[in-house]
């Protein structure tokens, strides 16, 4: 490489109430990554989870690559590609919470992987990129979003993925986060290894009906039709004030636990963002959990060269 290739990630909301491990929307919050010759393999972030990913960045590379996605990611593509790696001083800037259901690991996933095949010539297609992402991730439902933009549906069919893209118009978005500590991990660990027909039943018709609601912007159906009994139900009731903080988003529009959490997503219309945003925070801290609160939109574009 000799030059700079910098980059942008976008956060994605996973599942969106029904549409468990298959639906996923990209968020107008972005990563900004920078690659950059240099004699030696650095990598530095600022902003969100700054403190925690920058330890052992001096260490050597491969020290290094075992300590963060993105240069795991990085260093896989290298690996696939058959390519040896040259010196390169990588620089993240945050802004996508991290353990947040916002999709942080898969826009890590996704950029170190982007960022290597920019480096080396694009020698992978999309897909072969997302095959890879969703295999380290461990399913397609954010990294799909973070790569093409948009809403995507993504499910598995053998060792294939099938996706599919759909534009949606620019809906207000509130996102509120409580500030506990919510590993992915725990959040799967909670949910029963089996489900009833009719939750099944009651999730398929649910999904359906939301992506055609996005799609289409209706606030009044979604709020009518973004439940879920296959995941939400088991999470929310672990995180502290999460149930009440879901009542509460519900009241404003069409709301959701993103990902798996412990952000509380609603869609509202404009005019009930801020309200909906102060009335959510409230909650948590009203139990003296701190949260933080951003009012977003979609975004129609994924990762991409700047």
């Amino acid at each position: 490489m000799s030059r700079m290739i910098k980059i942008r990630v976008p956060a994605t909301s996973a599942n969106l109430g029904p549409g468990f491990d298959c639906l996923g929307l990209a968020l107008n919050i972005w990563n900004e990554i920078t690659f950059e010759p240099s004699e030696k393999l650095t990598y530095h972030v600022t902003g969100e989870g700054a403190e925690k990913l920058n330890k052992g960045t001096h260490l050597p590379w491969r020290a290094v690559s075992g300590r963060n996605l993105l240069t795991k990611a990085f260093t896989l593509i290298h690996e696939v590609c058959g390519k040896d790696m040259k010196g390169v001083k990588i620089h993240a800037q945050n802004e996508i919470p991290m353990s947040s259901g916002l999709g942080s690991s898969a826009a890590a996933i996704m950029a170190g992987m982007f960022g290597a095949n920019e480096m080396l010539g694009n020698p992978l297609k999309e897909n072969e990129i997302l095959k890879l992402a969703a295999e380290m991730e461990g399913h397609p439902d954010n990294v799909a979003p973070a790569l093409f933009g948009g809403l995507v549906v993504s499910v598995m069919s053998g060792d294939e993925i099938i996706t599919r893209r759909y534009e949606i118009p620019e809906l207000t978005v509130v996102i509120v986060k409580p500030n506990v500590d919510w590993p992915t991990r725990m959040a799967r660990a909670l949910l029963p290894k089996s489900v009833s027909r009719t939750d099944a039943i009651y999730n398929i018709g649910r999904t359906a009906l939301v992506i055609d609601a996005l799609r289409t912007g209706d606030l009044d159906l979604m709020q009518k039709i973004m439940d879920d009994r296959i995941h939400q139900p088991y999470r929310l009731k672990n995180i502290s004030a999460g149930m009440s903080a879901y009542k509460t988003a519900k009241r404003f529009g069409a709301a959701a636990l993103s990902g798996a959490g412990p952000s509380i997503i609603s869609f509202v219309p404009p005019e009930n963002a801020e309200g909906a945003k102060a009335e959510i925070m409230r909650v948590f801290e009203e139990l003296g959990i701190k949260a933080n609160g951003l009012i977003t939109r979609p975004s129609m574009a994924g990762i991409h060269s700047i």
